[in-house]
């Protein structure tokens, strides 16, 4: 795992100082080497950097930037098929100087071009720049596990794996772009292509961008889209053979995830897909595997004992630490440093407790993201069917003249309801269920904790709501759980769980690795019938099937809790003087882009206890905090 940046200057301004801060920021990504190389002409500049984490070949022969005749490469990930294409490569008579797969890339491209992405098992965000045909290609894995950012304006293009690389470059502009922080006020991220900043881009997952030097001219190319295997029909396969094949297809992918030259862990929550994870990497190995959980002393949100009992059940080395009030206060200063974009996920501070812990005894440490959206685990998905089967069977313009009248009536002022948690916002929610058509508005609905009525009294500036994946409504495929599972895997999971885990792992120099989210198994799982993933309620059914294997069922039995943070509580006690910091007329007004009056009410129904969603303050506090540290 490591840390990229670069730019193209076609006014051939950019220094190679400049280069060297803008790589410097990513030294927490690669604290084992640093690299640069630095290309000039009479039309433009190019520069590559590198830092290194240093995980397969650890000597020298692996750092980067890495050349090979005419191409040039930096790449941050794993490709854990890197020895099986080496091998094809050598067919060719190639020949290699590394036991590396950076090399095995570079190679690659050089045998196939870019179409070599095709041929590569891995999480993997790289550039490579042809110096012959003049072109810049940037590369992101298909389901979006390692991050990549683009800005372009006028002559110059930069890249690089976090934000905080654009900072150093003197012609970066910080511009906020309004709708961007529209979208994160309703889903805590911002979804991808967008970022928070005015030109300035995420590589969309499964997406490589050709940069033509001679023309400045930029190509985007979509090389694999998990709705593509959605839109198949759906596999002739009963419950034992759809077991049977993931069950194969899973311990090929987590045995790829084992291979490194340092330590590997587990992140293990007690959950179904982390113990999936651990029962199958466990009956492999003649060894303890490492694993590593994280509790609370709040019984509504600690899962530590159910991890205990996993671990005691398969044998595993394992490790806990309960998350206190005062490890909150403790992260919470440096939270906007290492999520260099407004990220609200509460429970990024319990996974950058997981990922020091474990970095204390291995450099690697896989986790289990993925098997939600794959498998249908979350309760959103029997939510909105509920919705669908209780409110589309109605006639839609019996529907929409209950909008219109629910429109008239203010939800504040309603007997009773009123005092209901969060009752305006469920009001609002419900009025734009009645209007929708499908299932995919009314998961996108069901997603956002502010409506785009409610952002735009939030927002100074009017509030036009981009078209994101949410948008997409998913009609080549068939069946709605399978669209909400194809828009959730392109939004919610790259964008925050993903986002998540990549950057609290690498704060701590700490590889993590997504064994859930090999493309075969992404693949197979797309394309399977979906009363094999929910049936009558119950949830993740070959995931269970599987799991029971291994482990008893009444180790495993019992509501699921994820990984979240007593955010409502901490918000009123201990977080309290930190809120009032950051969330004020004062410091509101300094950009103005929020209306002083409705944060304030936010801010007060909260803090006093009313029925108010927690989650709403938290959003405008992290918001606050990432604004101080960036702008």
């Amino acid at each position: 795992m490591c840390g990229i940046t670069g730019f193209i200057d076609f006014s051939v301004k950019t220094s190679g100082e400049t280069l060297k801060k803008m790589i410097s920021v990513l030294t927490h990504r690669g604290p084992d080497d640093c690299g640069l190389s630095f290309f000039s002409s009479d039309h433009f500049s190019v520069g590559l950097a590198h830092q290194r984490l240093s995980i397969l070949d650890l000597s020298n022969k692996g750092n980067q930037p890495m050349h090979y005749l005419n191409l040039t490469i930096v790449y941050n990930g794993e490709i854990y098929n890197f020895r099986e294409i080496r091998k094809e490569l050598i067919s060719y008579n190639y020949t290699f100087f590394s036991d590396c797969d950076t090399e095995v890339i570079l190679k690659a491209f050089h045998k196939w071009g870019i179409d070599c992405i095709k041929k590569l098992n891995g999480m993997f965000a790289f550039s490579i720049f042809d110096r012959e045909a003049n072109k810049l290609f940037i590369a992101r894995d298909r389901c979006g596990v390692k991050p990549c950012f683009y800005y372009k304006r006028e002559n110059l293009f930069l890249f690089s794996s976090e934000l905080k690389s654009f900072h150093k470059h003197p012609r970066f502009e910080k511009r906020i772009n309004t709708n961007s922080l529209g979208l994160y006020l309703q889903y805590g991220y911002v979804p991808e292509p967008f970022t928070i900043f005015e030109n300035t881009y995420k590589v969309k997952a499964g997406t490589y961008l050709q940069i033509d030097l001679l023309r400045n001219h930029i190509t985007e190319e979509q090389y694999w889209n998990v709705s593509a295997f959605y839109e198949k029909p759906r596999l002739n396969i009963d419950s034992l053979e759809a077991s049977e094949e993931l069950e194969n297809l899973m311990q090929s992918s987590f045995d790829y995830r084992m291979v490194s030259d340092v330590p590997v862990g587990v992140f293990l929550s007690g959950g179904y897909d982390s113990s999936l994870v651990t029962a199958l990497l466990q009956k492999e190995s003649t060894k303890k595997l490492n694993t590593f959980t994280i509790g609370f002393s709040e019984t509504n949100y600690n899962e530590a004992n159910f991890a205990n009992a996993v671990s005691k059940h398969l044998g595993t080395n394992h490790s806990e630490y309960y998350c206190s009030q005062q490890d909150v206060l403790n992260i919470l200063p440096g939270l906007s440093e290492i999520y260099d974009e407004p990220f609200a996920d509460s429970s990024s501070i319990p996974t950058i407790l997981v990922s020091k812990l474990a970095k204390e005894s291995v450099s690697v440490s896989l986790s289990a993201d993925g098997g939600d959206e794959l498998f249908g685990g979350y309760s959103k998905y029997t939510k909105c069917l509920n919705y669908r089967d209780d409110i589309l069977s109605y006639p839609l313009l019996l529907r929409k003249s209950l909008a219109s009248i629910m429109g008239l009536i203010d939800p504040n002022r309603i007997p009773f309801l009123k005092s209901y948690y969060n009752f305006d916002t469920k009001y609002a929610k419900f009025r734009n269920i009645l209007n929708s058509s499908d299932i995919s508005t009314i998961l996108k609905f069901t997603s956002q904790h502010f409506t785009d009525f409610q952002v735009n009294n939030l927002l100074n500036n009017d509030y036009i709501s981009p078209s994101t994946y949410f948008d997409s409504n998913g009609s080549q495929i068939e069946g709605d759980l399978s669209k909400m599972m194809s828009i959730d895997f392109k939004t919610y999971m790259v964008d925050d769980i993903l986002t998540k885990v990549d950057r609290a792992t690498m704060s701590v120099s700490l590889e993590g690795r997504e064994p859930l989210l090999d493309y075969r198994l992404v693949e197979f799982a797309a394309q399977l019938p979906c009363h094999l993933k929910i049936k009558n309620g119950n949830k993740k059914i070959l995931i269970k099937e599987i799991v029971h294997k291994y482990l008893p069922k009444e180790i495993m039995d019992r509501p699921k809790k994820g990984f979240g943070m007593p955010v409502g509580k901490w918000l009123k006690t201990d977080l309290k003087p930190r809120v009032l910091e950051y969330v004020n007329e004062e410091k509101l007004k300094e950009h103005d882009l929020l209306d002083v009056k409705e944060v304030i009410r936010i801010r007060d129904r909260v803090l006093n206890g009313e029925k108010e969603s927690a989650v709403k303050l938290w959003y405008i506090f992290i918001f606050q905090m990432w604004y101080q540290r960036w702008i």
